[in-house]
């Protein structure tokens, strides 16, 4: 495997000591476990394993592996590529996330990622934080604020009128914020019932996308079976 690492090149007009020249290897070693022949140090490979778990990472939720990405992106880059996978960095929104990479000829590569549809509630939910996302920004703020009542409120604004479950469809909007929450899109705050909308959430879910998505909800929802029509890939997948 081809290491790839950020090295400044020596200056030649300095010598070189002869103690460092001839030093133990085990000195720049990045070894951490027997046998061990990764290129990468510790705090490289902690950032290179969140990417793979998690669907994005941002400085607000994950300051430390952010930082490391930006510090060595062309080396996590190419161990994801290693693993045909795309990274995607917004440094103007401080967001990094992976994507499957497409091939140039058409053909479809190995993947370690499966399929991971967003239900129709949470499909709901996320468009909705995307809008309240831009018009807080729009209007001066830096964060953004979003209670859960205001979230399930606007899910059950989309019930088709046939629905007579009402108790169910509410639970399953419950749910839906839950697992936006889990996803990291949603950050908590001191209140339980109060959160902060990610920056993550415009970049993952950019205007075409979502006119598809709402296109999609509008037509599912005059559907007899909405839910099942509804469920949607939003994000890429994620990892095995």
């Amino acid at each position: 495997m081809t290491d790839v690492v950020d090295e400044t090149c020596p200056d030649t007009e300095h010598s070189i000591d002869p103690v460092e020249a001839s030093g133990d290897p085990e000195d720049t070693s990045v070894s951490l476990f027997e046998g061990d022949e990764g290129g990468l140090e510790l705090a490289q490979r902690q950032a290179l394993v969140t990417l793979l778990k998690q669907r994005f990472i941002s400085a607000r939720t994950h300051p430390r592996d952010w930082q490391v990405l930006v510090d060595h992106e062309r080396a996590l880059r190419s161990r994801l590529n290693d693993l045909f996978l795309d990274l995607q960095v917004d440094r103007a929104r401080e967001v990094a996330w992976k994507r499957q990479a497409v091939s140039e000829t058409g053909s479809r590569f190995p993947t370690l990622l499966y399929d991971a549809p967003w239900s129709r509630e949470e499909t709901i939910v996320l468009v909705h934080l995307r809008d309240r996302l831009r018009s807080g920004v729009a209007g001066g703020d830096t964060r953004v604020f979003i209670d859960r009542e205001d979230i399930v409120n606007h899910v059950a604004s989309f019930r088709p009128p046939h629905a007579t479950d009402e108790a169910g469809d509410e639970r399953r909007a419950r749910n839906a914020v839950t697992t936006v929450a889990k996803s990291g899109l949603l950050i908590p705050t001191a209140s339980e019932d109060r959160f902060e909308i990610s920056e993550a959430v415009e970049p993952l879910l950019p205007l075409e996308l979502l006119v598809e998505l709402v296109e999609a909800l509008q037509k599912a929802n005059g559907a007899e079976q909405a839910g099942d029509e509804a469920d949607v890939e939003l994000f890429e997948e994620e990892a095995e």
